[in-house]
């Protein structure tokens, strides 16, 4: 059974108020562009909106779980999707359609991996459109999964005070479908990696092909 969206009551008085703030898409993603990235070592932290409104700070995850309790409030579904990477350093990013486009919003080390505009035709369509930022020195994308967190029932994600981990199990275990990026293109787009790291150590790249279409 799927679960249903709390009731405004549910929410503390600085959190109710974040929420009437944050209306659109583009919104949630200037919100949580200005948040500090959480650079947590070792994968110790998963925490919910509550969690992050409280901290101040979130990495991709945390990120993705609060813009579907953001947008959930403004009647949106919950939904992510999930990447797998060659490298097992997955990426996660909330996902919303818009008159019959689909769109995301995202946060991320990279600028090329956050939010994308409610452009894209389908799914599949959008995730695409991540493979070429998402190529690093270790990174290339494999696959992708679309998951609706109302399919955890009661397991609260969206308030809980402690570690969400029974997300980041759930979407592990989610099937995945295949996601394949041309060797030629891979290639190119680590050599491009390589260099622009050569000239800029301390930089992440941001010039790629669709930029028009980040949020």
């Amino acid at each position: 059974m799927l679960s249903s969206a709390p009731g405004p009551e549910a929410f503390s008085p600085r959190e109710r108020a974040l929420l009437a703030r944050l209306r659109t898409p583009g919104a949630v993603q200037r919100w949580l562009r200005s948040l500090p990235y959480n650079w947590e070592k070792d994968g110790e932290t998963l925490r919910s909106f509550r969690q992050v409104v409280r901290l101040g700070t979130a990495h991709c995850l945390e990120a993705a779980l609060s813009a579907a309790v953001v947008m959930e409030q403004l009647g949106r579904p919950p939904l992510l999707l999930s990447f797998e990477s060659i490298d097992k350093l997955d990426h996660v990013i909330y996902l919303f359609r818009e008159r019959g486009r689909w769109g995301s919003i995202a946060r991320s080390r990279d600028p090329g991996l956050h939010g994308r505009k409610p452009v894209f035709r389908s799914p599949r369509a959008l995730a695409r459109s991540y493979l070429d930022p998402y190529v690093d020195l270790t990174a290339r994308l494999t696959g992708f999964a679309v998951a609706d967190l109302r399919e955890l029932g009661g397991y609260d994600w969206r308030l809980s005070s402690r570690n969400v981990r029974r997300v980041e199990r759930w979407l592990v275990d989610y099937p995945h479908r295949r996601l394949r990026m041309p060797e030629a293109r891979y290639r190119l787009m680590l050599a491009r990696y390589r260099a622009f790291k050569a000239r800029w150590p301390d930089r992440r790249p941001s010039d790629y092909d669709g930029r028009e279409t980040w949020l």
